[in-house]
C-alpha cells in the first residue's frame, strides 16, 4: 500500500478492440498493438506535455525486445526523454504496472504516468531449446573449419528442437485450464452455473456495446472499432453443448471453450496521477482514487493456482474495515467462468478467510447484481498484457457514473498462485 494512496488518482485510459487470435489484429505484435493506445492517450495532453514516464508489459516472451515500454514509447513518437521501463506480472501485469506507477508518484516531479500492456498471441514467437542455443553460440565462435566440423559432431539429435511458450505454468507442467478444473472440483462448481455466468458476460458486454459504454475507451486500429469476441449467438442451451475442453477422459470436466476466456489480441492503458498530475488531462476524463491494493500469493502445492484473490480481497476490506455491501462495483477478472465462482465461495466462507486468509472478519453475502455490469473477460477476451488496464479503466468509467463516495474492487488471478486486488473511490 502507497503512504500517498489518498492522493493517487486513476484515470480511465484508452484500449484497442480485443480480437481473437489469428483474427482482425494478427498482424501486429506486441509492440505495434501498443502504439495506437499510447499515441491516442498522448493526445488527450496538452501540446507540449507528456507523461512523466511510462510503464507497460507484455507476457509472452520475445527475442526481439526486452523492453517493450520504450519500444512502444518510441515507436509511437512520444517524446524520447520520457522514461520507460516493462514489468511483467502472468494476467495482472498491467494492473501491477499502475500500481508500480502510483508508488512512484509525487517525488521527483513525477506527477502523471501512463501504465499499460499488450499481448498478440496471434505474434508468439518460437525459440531454439536451450541446449541447441548454447550449441548454436559455440559453432558461431569457432574460427577455424576444424573447429565447426568439431562442433557439427557435438550436436544431439535430442536437442535440435524448437522451445514454443504455451500457457502452461512452468513449476506444475499444467495449463491454466487443468488448474482450474482441479478448482472446481474441489469447490464443487458445477458446470450449469459456469455457463450461466459466461452468458451473463455476454449479454452484458453486448448490452455496453450497444449502449456505447466502450465507444470512448476504444481506439480504432486502422478499419477495426469494436470488439469482436462477444458472441451474439450464444445461448445457455449452446454452451450446454460443448465439450469439455481441459478434463476430456474423467466424464467430470466442467470447463468449456464457452465458459473460459479465449486466447485474445490488444493492448490497454490507463493514467495515474497525482493532484497535481490530474490537471494534464482533460476534465471530461472519468477519474476515480486508488485508495489501496493489495498482492497476494499462494503455495501452489497446498491451494489452487488462482486462488490467490481470495486471499487477497478479504485482507484489503478487513483493512479498510469494510464489507461485501460496502462495495458498489466489483470487476473481477473472468480467466474462467470457474474461477470467479471458486474465488468467490472462498471469500464468502469464514473458515476459509479465517484460517487460510487469515483474517478474522465477516463480510456478509456476495452481492452477485453488483459484478462486471459490462461484460468481463469471457465476453471481452483475454490478452494478458492489457487485461489489468482494461477492467481498471472499466471500473473507473463505471464507478465515476456513480457519484462521490462509491467504492469498487477490482480483482485479478494471475499464473503462479498470484492475485492483485484494488480498491477504488469515486
Amino acid at each position: 500500500m502507497n503512504p500517498n494512496a489518498e492522493s493517487v488518482w486513476l484515470a480511465a485510459g484508452l484500449r484497442t478492440p480485443f480480437a481473437r487470435v489469428d483474427g482482425d489484429l494478427k498482424h501486429l505484435d506486441a509492440i505495434a498493438l501498443s502504439v495506437p493506445v499510447v499515441k491516442a492517450m498522448a493526445r488527450q495532453l496538452a501540446p507540449g506535455t507528456r507523461p512523466d514516464f511510462v510503464v507497460w508489459g507484455t507476457v509472452m516472451p520475445s527475442l526481439g525486445m526486452s523492453n517493450i515500454a520504450r519500444e512502444a514509447v518510441l515507436d509511437a513518437g512520444l517524446d524520447a526523454a520520457t522514461p520507460a521501463f516493462s514489468t511483467v506480472l502472468a494476467c495482472s501485469t498491467s494492473m501491477v504496472a499502475a500500481f508500480e506507477a502510483a508508488s512512484m508518484l509525487g517525488s521527483g516531479g513525477r506527477e502523471l504516468a501512463l501504465a499499460g500492456g499488450s499481448e498478440s498471441m496471434s505474434r508468439v514467437q518460437f525459440g531454439l531449446s536451450q541446449n541447441f542455443s548454447d550449441w548454436m553460440r559455440r559453432l558461431f565462435q569457432a574460427r577455424t573449419l576444424g573447429q565447426r566440423l568439431d562442433r557439427f559432431a557435438q550436436v544431439k539429435a535430442r536437442d535440435v528442437r524448437l522451445f514454443i511458450p504455451t500457457v502452461t505454468n512452468r513449476s506444475t507442467g499444467k495449463s491454466m485450464g487443468e488448474h482450474c478444473e482441479e478448482m472446481a472440483k474441489q469447490w464443487n462448481i458445477a458446470r450449469e452455473t459456469q455457463d450461466r455466468l459466461a452468458y451473463a458476460s455476454h449479454e452484458r458486454a453486448l448490452r455496453a456495446m450497444a449502449g456505447g459504454f466502450f465507444s470512448d475507451l476504444i481506439a480504432p486500429v486502422g478499419d477495426v472499432t469494436r470488439d469482436s469476441l462477444p458472441r451474439t449467438d450464444t445461448s445457455l442451451e449452446r454452451l450446454a453443448k460443448l465439450a469439455p475442453a481441459f478434463d476430456r477422459s474423467s466424464g467430470k470436466g466442467t470447463i468449456t471453450a464457452g465458459n473460459a476466456s479465449a486466447l485474445t489480441d490488444g493492448a490497454a492503458g490507463v493514467w495515474v496521477a497525482t493532484d497535481t498530475g490530474l490537471k494534464r488531462l482533460p476534465q471530461h476524463l472519468p477519474r476515480v482514487r486508488l485508495t489501496d491494493w493489495e498482492l497476494a500469493a499462494v503455495d501452489l502445492k497446498t491451494e489452487g493456482l488462482l486462488m490467490a484473490p481470495a486471499y487477497a480481497i478479504p485482507r484489503l476490506l478487513a483493512r479498510n474495515q469494510l464489507t461485501f455491501d460496502d462495495i458498489d462495483l466489483w470487476e473481477i477478472h473472468e480467466a474462467f467462468a470457474a474461477q470467479v465462482l471458486c474465488n468467490v465461495a472462498a471469500i464468502e466462507d469464514a473458515s476459509f478467510v479465517k484460517n487460510k486468509a487469515g483474517v478474522d472478519a465477516t463480510f456478509g453475502s456476495f452481492p452477485w447484481d453488483r459484478v462486471n455490469p459490462n461484460g468481463g473477460s469471457v465476453a471481452l477476451g483475454h490478452p494478458f498484457g492489457a487485461t489489468g488496464a482494461r477492467i481498471l479503466s472499466q471500473a473507473i468509467k463505471e464507478l465515476a457514473a456513480m457519484g462521490a463516495g462509491k467504492r469498487a474492487v477490482v480483482s485479478i488471478c494471475a499464473d503462479g498462485g498470484l492475485g492483485t486486488v484494488a480498491l477504488l473511490r469515486s
